[in-house]
């Protein structure tokens, strides 16, 4: 059986992963993981604040 075509797609190197062993990381690659999961955060919270405007806005317009 031929592999699949998402086998021979270029894997995304994963920045960070939750409870990984941080011994071996320089402060440098920490500092860096930290800034790129607050940059993570923020796009989550502006995500949900979206989406709880949108569901706000629907339960306004919806209201009997």
């Amino acid at each position: 059986m031929a592999a699949s075509d998402d086998d021979d797609r270029p894997k995304k190197k994963i920045v960070h992963e939750i409870g990984q062993d941080l011994s071996l990381l320089s402060a440098s690659e920490l500092s860096e993981r930290i800034a790129a999961l607050k940059d993570e955060i923020a796009r989550l919270e502006a995500d949900a604040a979206r989406k709880g405007a949108s569901r706000t806005a629907a339960d306004l317009f919806f209201k009997k």
